[in-house]
């Protein structure tokens, strides 16, 4: 597949994501005050929609698209223009774009945003007692538990905020979550990583190796590598990049002939699902191509995203997407989590192919 054709594919995918509604509400989330969270619709201030803006402005930085600039543009300004949304680890995300954006366009509307978001991330987010994130969301304060999907929901803006606004203790403190979340959710005997941890209790919940949660990691750890550009002989970024390899060597040895990865990772009887196998891709391609991990692992990265690849439709959906996953407390809730299009497989897709497109430079 030519330059071409992979910039087709992500228009595609792009026109697909922008357009996706859940008009009756069959995947909305019911909270106990009566609010029903949109999780699939692109138009609505979630971290479904946040990663989606992030695929296009990663798109839009690699060809300079200004249609794909114009809607993420108005995609903000459209929100700024309703009621302030509640702050909490997954509506952080879209500050990450939005600190790019700032970058690309200065317009000084974007600055009180990234200000004040990042201010309340850094002093007021819940911790749990040892200091990391708690992964607070709409309707939940998920007391005291520590989730994988943080890193990229919450870490990496907190990141990109602190290089921006030259916070260098925002840094300090990304450095010290990737750390701790490290030391909770990474499984010592695989490599791989489990969904989530609690203080009440201190174990895994189900000890689910699951899929997506395993390639929000493999994501956030390059681009954690790439923002902050730490010394080679730094420890932390040594840590981390045998932290990433030890799971990619484990991923190595549990991706199907197809090329995509199943939901539970070491489970061949739960389905195969493409939103994480995007997101391996996205992030071994990108490991492999900044020299953090070794190179026998591009192999895997190229037959994952042409995986992916065979899982766009026509319409541009991506297809075997698992639908946005709350904390299981059995294997089997994992197994039984219904398969559609959602937002982010929309992005994680757009991810694997903007990357795979440096391979075609």
């Amino acid at each position: 597949m030519n330059r071409q054709q992979i910039e087709e594919k992500i228009d595609m995918l792009i026109d697909n994501l922008v357009n996706l509604r859940d008009p009756d509400g069959k995947y909305a989330i019911p909270l106990a005050d009566g609010r029903k969270i949109d999780n699939k619709s692109f138009n609505y201030w979630e971290w479904t929609a946040g990663v989606g803006l992030y695929g296009m402005m990663k798109y839009y930085k690699l060809t300079k698209k200004q249609e794909v600039l114009e809607i993420i543009e108005n995609w903000f300004m459209e929100q700024f223009q309703l009621p302030p949304v509640e702050k909490n680890v997954n509506t952080m995300v879209q500050m990450l774009t939005l600190a790019y954006l700032y970058e690309e366009t200065q317009n000084p509307v974007y600055l009180p945003y990234l200000e004040t978001w990042g201010d309340w991330l850094y002093y007021e987010m819940p911790r749990t007692k040892t200091g990391g994130f708690q992964h607070i969301v709409f309707g939940s304060e998920n007391y005291q538990q520590l989730w994988d999907d943080t890193l990229m929901m919450s870490v990496l803006p907190l990141t990109k905020i602190g290089l921006l606004l030259n916070k260098p203790e925002y840094i300090e403190e990304a450095k010290k979550q990737f750390l701790i979340h490290t030391n909770y959710l990474c499984d010592k005997k695989t490599g791989l990583w489990f969904h989530g941890w609690t203080f009440e209790g201190n174990h895994n919940f189900a000890e689910a190796l699951w899929g997506r949660g395993n390639s929000w990691v493999t994501i956030a750890i390059p681009e954690f590598l790439e923002l902050v550009d730490m010394d080679d002989d730094d420890s932390i970024n040594q840590f981390l990049q045998t932290v990433l390899e030890n799971q990619l060597e484990a991923l190595q040895k549990c991706q199907n002939e197809s090329g995509l990865w199943h939901t539970l990772l070491l489970d061949p009887t739960s389905y195969e699902e493409a939103s994480c196998t995007a997101g391996f891709a996205f992030g071994t391609l990108k490991a492999v191509r900044k020299r953090y991990v070794d190179k026998q692992y591009e192999e895997m990265g190229l037959i994952a995203v042409e995986a992916v690849i065979e899982q766009i439709d026509p319409s541009g959906e991506l297809q075997k997407v698992s639908a946005g996953t709350a904390m299981g407390d059995t294997l089997q809730f994992y197994k039984d989590i219904p398969v559609t299009g959602m937002p982010y497989g929309q992005s994680m897709a757009i991810l694997a192919l903007v990357e795979y497109l440096y391979y075609k430079l």
